[in-house]
């Protein structure tokens, strides 16, 4: 577990954009039963959460068709949702960061750790567009 003066900026880069933070297995199971699109950011303390995930999910959502809800839940201290959100990703292995996005409850399109660290939050972004424009 993180202290959380530690995480709070990290956070705050996503709940500043609109994302809505999840803490329970409850809070994870409500949002994806809404209908629509759901992304879902497993943040983390990262240097590829911070240099990449965060930026390229920020930069995504300034394309013309974006989620209808942003979501996310924060590895390594939001160990209940964490492990929920992940629940619903399978057949992928826990990572993080990752994102998720989800359709009407069901899993459409995935980044996972490896499709994110090494990569520049432009090229994130494009692929989460490229999803958006699909699903959105």
């Amino acid at each position: 577990m993180y202290p959380a003066e530690l995480i709070k900026p990290m956070r705050e880069d996503l709940t500043n954009i609109g994302f809505t933070e999840l803490y329970t297995e409850n809070d994870v199971s409500e949002a994806l039963k809404k209908e629509g699109t759901t992304l879902v950011v497993v943040n983390s303390v990262c240097g590829c959460a911070a240099a990449n995930a965060r930026p390229g999910a920020r930069m995504a959502l300034q394309n013309a068709k974006t989620p209808d809800n942003l979501v996310t839940v924060f590895a390594g201290v939001d160990r209940e949702a964490v492990d929920a959100a992940r629940a619903q990703m399978v057949p992928f292995p826990p990572s993080s960061p990752s994102m998720a996005l989800f359709k009407n409850g069901e899993l459409v399109h995935m980044l996972e750790r490896h499709h994110i660290e090494g990569r520049q939050a432009d090229m994130i972004a494009e692929n989460l567009k490229g999803a958006f424009d699909e699903y959105c």
